[in-house]
């Protein structure tokens, strides 16, 4: 959340919905991941109760056997259940009041809502596709590879999935926590 953008205060209220929500029960975790993965979630074991917990989706520490026998730590981030089917009718939602107030106030049409809308729908597919974000990952750690001082986790996309993300695990400050970064 960048605070020379959106000011200190929103940025404060923000940051609270990027790893500050209450987790979901982490007995679901298992069954998401055979969901999502199939066979492929047996190599993900060790998993931890969630490290962070966000608006869409958790992330969990786990253990990953690769298939030589070799153990790697990894983050495995999940969607949240029912997130799709919430966000759909909260998406709805804004629909139908883009119409009403089409519809009701004088003028609105101009503010062209329904495609504010539509822009949202988009936005909100893309952020909930999780492939979506390892080829970002891939992508970035492609363009820094060179680059002294950086870290991008790898993307272990044998163990990813529109609802599962599944990277190397490192250990670092959050961005946010500025105090701990300036020390």
């Amino acid at each position: 959340t960048r605070r020379d953008i959106v000011g200190p205060d929103v940025a404060d209220d923000l940051a609270k919905l990027q790893d500050a929500m209450p987790p979901f029960d982490p007995a679901l975790v298992p069954g998401l991941l055979d969901e999502a993965l199939g066979e492929k979630a047996r190599a993900l074991t060790e998993i931890s109760p969630p490290v962070a917990a966000a608006s869409i989706a958790q992330v969990h520490r786990a253990t990953l056997v690769h298939g030589d026998g070799r153990k790697e730590i990894v983050a495995v981030k999940l969607l949240r259940p029912g997130i799709a089917a919430r966000f759909k009718r909260d998406l709805d939602g804004l629909y139908a009041l883009a119409r009403a107030a089409e519809r009701i106030v004088p003028g609105a049409k101009r503010f062209r809502g329904r495609h504010v809308v539509d822009a949202l729908v988009r936005s909100a597919a893309l952020e909930m596709d999780l492939r979506m974000e390892a080829s970002a990952i891939s992508e970035m750690a492609d363009n820094i590879k060179d680059d002294p001082g950086f870290a991008v986790p790898v993307v272990h996309w044998g163990q990813s999935a529109r609802t599962v993300l599944t990277t190397s695990w490192i250990e670092a400050i959050p961005v946010r926590d500025t105090a701990r970064i300036d020390a």
